[in-house]
């Protein structure tokens, strides 16, 4: 085959590269920059036909001149079900000079891999799991670079859709560059937004091209033309260069053959037009095919259903015709460039998506039809993954194929953890054909179940939802036990819990238990426990006590290990909840036994137990146990694709490293918690974790950083108008936390007062009631409200003294502390803040022992203690800086000078903002220095030659190193610095 299209593959290369010098000179400068600076993203936009596939050709030959490995992939039109399809498409061109350059690149995920031997195998992981495996193997990639380029991304898949925002929000640190073109109108509004928001941050380059100039289309391409003519076909294509080359093809043809060259046929001319084809285009490319005889039309029309799977080999078992005679027609079709063999002259496309649209809409529909059957069932003999079987299979359906079913239900089944959307659309072809008689009723209800749990993991919640009542609704032809039914009850209960509809959940629950004949004893455990949960949701949990318990019972003597487990730890977790430390100690021993008894297997289908016992644990101090119980939940949830569950245990996984002072893994665990909550489309979840992550933010990020107060106000705006509710109450109330550490302590008082629901705060959760009355004397004091700044001190060790743990008991005293410093007593102050630290040391909440720590040293050196301050305020500063608190790093060395005094002698370790100027690197020192005189970021990017998102980071980082809050801070540093230089003696 590479011999019979030689010299035809340099026809599209014969077109001069005109026009475009400017935006290839901006690739060129994104290909200069890789890995040191520059974006990790390129976007090109633009219109059907406007030059955009053209500008990456000529980019791709310009890296690749220049060693750069590119890949590029394709999304196309009719295959916009196959999951992964672009990536797949690009990482199936990787061959030996790439692995042996890139050796990482074989631990791609095999469903990227495109055509290679793994391609077919399953992913056993989640989609996020992917996603930042993906991102891992490529910041491992080393010693060259890599640049993959994919093409026509509006008709991407959601699962590469997904993959892409991934490397917006985490670019790969590296020598490693993604171009991706689009058309603006066309693409996905997710797309389009996580576009711009990698623009605004300095991650995505945006590369918009617009109509051709009239100077270089008459003089470059229409040079043979009179120029009053030329000017009359460029007014005509409107600058658009596909349009303006068909015209200039059809007058140059009319001018061969001698008959007038018609006017510009307007959009009707085609009888099936692509949506975004330029008016008039459509006729004219369908004019190429008029010529052809029957077989290079058929050929052609084979070449459209098979997109670019299209083989000489595969285009004669479509049209039945010997591979011999399909050849000599495709050389002709070629040579009129209507089809284009790719590099290694095997497989072949339509010279342009738009030709590929207009062939397959307007071939005959009969045809096209049988032309996917053969397709789909060569694919089968071929033993091709079942993705690109069922894209064949659907589009050859005429009705009710049971085979045809088979091959999309096990497409959706093998998809459904990584490409859900593509699962539920596969489901709902099947649905569509599926006869609505009696004998497929049961088929029915279990597909419409298995679509709406996809659904589920994609963030249609609604739909979701109205999907499984329509599974409720519908009968079964075994009413004595419905076991669908119930798994449809309970399924739709916590779809409605997600979207916040605590009372529908609570509606459609009793319904089903007051149902007669009613459900089974087993049956009625699951739905008992669901409705128990969504009272604790809406801290209604002890009108539901008793109800809890007699199900724990029922669930014992039934046998049911799974019944038992779920009882107990939402049991566990709500007593913890409550502050009865006592029973939900008992109740999560009890738990963590049963579940450590239980196999993986087991709890598979439900791993919601694992998250409550791990919450209940977190709540109790517990944090190893919760560590180990989260750890093997997020491993099962992986597995069997359960992101709701996975968001909420890796946040508690999170939550336990942050208090025991690991600050970095908590933020990355809490980032990934986000991510996946995002995607779920739960605005009570999104809230709850975005809140709990800007608590996180706030210590790994000097203080007076303002993103840290952004970050929870987002959290406070995901729930506004939300249900009152454990979540939506705890996010909004967060952000009062944030808005003290920014210096507003009259907003954090009435952020607090207002979540809490008064001065009493009875909304708040009542085992961290400590926690949040130390917010409030803080606030109270910093605001003169002195009396209620001391009855929420004594309100607080009351309380804590009720719930009987080391970190409540532990908060009270710093509560009281603060009293006792305001009242000018440092001894007592010091006393209550070294009580605090020892309450934290002995829960192993690090975090909570050196803010502790640090509030107690200088008021011990205060009373006359200097070396106990100093003993103090050490082991306060090695902490947080081994656990990443950057917050309180910097707070320990503003407190230096002061805790210190002439304790530290000669032989003193240097430290702080001045020592730690010495561990900048040469390229954030220099931005320190420009900053330091005055610089916005915008301008040292513009000194420096770098982008704005580069100069932030490294901003970010200089203030991490040296524990400054500010630029003018930053520039006091400096200055003293330069100061310090001029003084020191000359070296000898």
């Amino acid at each position: 085959m590479v011999e019979s299209y030689d010299g035809l593959r340099g026809r599209a290369a014969g077109v001069p590269f005109v026009s475009r010098s400017a935006e290839l000179g901006r690739l060129e400068a994104a290909l200069q920059h890789m890995g040191v600076g520059g974006p990790a993203v390129v976007d090109i936009t633009g219109e059907a036909g406007i030059g955009k596939s053209r500008l990456l050709a000529e980019f791709t030959a310009l890296a690749r001149r220049r060693g750069v490995i590119v890949l590029r992939g394709r999304a196309t039109e009719y295959e916009r079900h196959g999951p992964f399809q672009p990536f797949a498409d690009a990482f199936a061109d990787l061959g030996p000079r790439a692995f042996r350059t890139f050796p990482s690149l074989r631990e791609l995920p095999p469903v990227l891999r495109g055509r290679d031997e793994a391609a077919g195998e399953p992913w056993t992981r989640d989609r996020f799991g992917l996603y930042r495996t993906t991102v891992d193997v490529l910041r491992r990639v080393r010693g060259a670079r890599l640049v993959v380029v994919l093409d026509d991304l509006h008709w991407a898949d959601p699962a590469s859709l997904e993959l892409v925002d991934h490397l917006i929000r985490h670019p790969v640190p590296g020598p490693f560059l993604l171009v991706v073109s689009r058309r603006d109108r066309q693409a996905p509004a997710a797309l389009t937004a996580a576009l711009a928001r990698g623009a605004d941050t300095g991650t995505v380059l945006r590369v918009a091209l617009g109509p051709l100039g009239e100077r270089d289309c008459v003089e470059e391409l229409a040079h043979d033309l009179p120029r009053r003519r030329a000017a009359e076909l460029y007014a005509a294509s409107e600058g658009n260069p596909l349009y303006f080359l068909a015209l200039l093809q059809s007058h140059r043809g009319s001018r061969r053959t001698g008959t007038p060259f018609p006017e510009p046929p307007r959009r009707a001319a085609a009888r099936a037009l692509p949506d975004g084809l330029p008016a008039g285009l459509g006729a004219l490319l369908l004019d190429e095919l008029a010529p052809l005889n029957p077989l290079q039309r058929y050929a052609v029309e084979a070449a459209a259903v098979l997109g670019d799977h299209a083989t000489a080999e595969l285009i004669a078992t479509l049209t039945e015709s010997p591979v011999a005679d399909v050849v000599e027609a495709l050389r002709e079709v070629t040579r009129r460039d209507l089809v284009r063999p790719d590099r290694d002259g095997h497989r072949l496309a339509l010279r342009h998506p738009l030709i590929r649209a207009l062939v397959h809409e307007n071939t005959d529909p009969w045809r096209r039809q049988e032309f996917h059957r053969r397709a789909a069932a060569e694919l089968a003999r071929a033993g091709a993954p079942l993705a690109e079987q069922a894209h064949h299979v659907e589009h050859s359906l005429a009705g009710w194929d049971p085979d045809a079913a088979v091959v999309l239900t096990k497409a959706a089944e093998q998809s459904a953890v990584t490409a859900p959307a593509t699962s539920a659309h596969w489901l709902q072809t099947v649905l569509r054909i599926l006869p609505n008689t009696p004998e497929h009723l049961d088929r029915r209800r279990e597909l419409m179940l298995a679509r709406a749990a996809a659904l589920g993991t994609t963030g249609a919640l609604r739909e979701s939802r109205d999907l499984f009542h329509q599974v409720i609704d519908t009968p079964s032809r075994n009413t004595e036990d419905d076991a669908l039914r119930i798994s449809a009850v309970v399924q739709c209960a916590v779809m409605e819990r997600q979207l916040g509809r605590y009372a529908e959940a609570d509606a459609l629950l009793r319904r089903e238990l007051d149902r007669r004949p009613g459900p089974s004893r087993s049956q009625r455990i699951a739905l008992v426990i669901e409705w128990c949960c969504r009272a604790q949701f809406v801290a209604r949990f002890p009108d539901v006590r008793d109800e809890l318990a007699r199900t724990l019972a029922e669930a014992r003597a039934l046998g049911d290990g799974l019944g038992e487990i779920g009882a107990l730890t939402l049991a566990a977790m709500s007593e913890a909840y409550e502050g009865d430390t006592a029973e939900a100690r008992d109740l999560t021993r009890t738990a963590a036994g049963l579940a450590d008894a239980l196999t993986d297997g087991d709890l598979a289908g439900v791993c919601e137990p694992l998250v409550r016992l791990g919450w209940a644990e977190v709540m109790l101090d517990a944090y190893a146990d919760a560590e180990r119980h989260t750890d093997r939940g997020a491993d099962i949830a992986r597995r069997t694709g359960r992101l709701y569950m996975l968001s909420q245990l890796l946040l508690c996984q999170a939550y336990a490293h942050f208090l025991t002072c690991r600050i970095t893994s908590s933020l990355e665990l809490a980032d990934e918690a986000a991510t996946i909550a995002r995607a779920l489309g739960s605005g009570e979840l999104l809230g709850f974790t975005l809140a709990v992550r800007a608590l996180f933010l706030g210590q790994a990020r000097p203080p007076g950083d303002p993103e840290v107060l952004a970050a929870a106000e987002e959290a406070a705006a995901a729930v506004e108008g939300a249900a009152e509710s454990w979540w939506s109450t705890l996010s909004r109330s967060l952000l009062a936390f944030a808005a003290l550490s920014a210096g507003d302590p009259h907003r954090a008082r009435d952020v607090l007062l207002d979540a809490g629901g008064g001065r009493d705060l009875h909304r708040l959760q009542p085992s961290l009631l400590p926690e949040f009355l130390e917010l409030l004397v803080a606030a109270a004091l910093a605001v003169g409200e002195t009396t209620e700044a001391e009855q929420a001190a004594e309100r607080a060790l009351k309380e804590a003294e009720r719930i009987d743990l080391p970190t409540r008991r532990a908060a009270a005293q710093r509560a009281l502390g603060r009293v006792e410093a305001h009242r000018g007593d440092p001894a007592a102050a010091a006393r209550a803040f070294a009580e605090a630290a020892r309450e934290s040391a002995r829960s192993g909440a690090t975090l909570r022992e050196v803010q502790s720590l640090l509030l107690a040293a200088p008021f011990a050196r205060a009373a006359g203690d200097g070396p106990h301050a100093a003993e103090m305020w050490r082991r306060a500063r090695r902490l947080a800086a081994e656990g990443g608190a950057v917050l309180l790093v910097a707070l320990a060395d503003r407190q230096r000078p002061e805790v210190l005094g002439e304790s530290a002698g000669p032989g003193e370790e240097a430290s702080g903002p001045a020592a730690a100027l010495t561990q900048l690197t040469a390229r954030e020192r220099e931005i320190a220095e420009l900053v330091a005189e005055g610089l916005t970021n915008q301008a040292v990017a513009s000194r420096l030659c770098l982008s704005p998102r580069t100069v932030e980071s490294h901003v970010a980082r200089v203030y991490r190193k040296t524990g400054v809050p500010s630029r003018a801070a930053l520039a006091t540093l400096m200055a003293r610095r330069a100061e310090a230089g001029r003084e020191a003696p000359p070296p000898p």
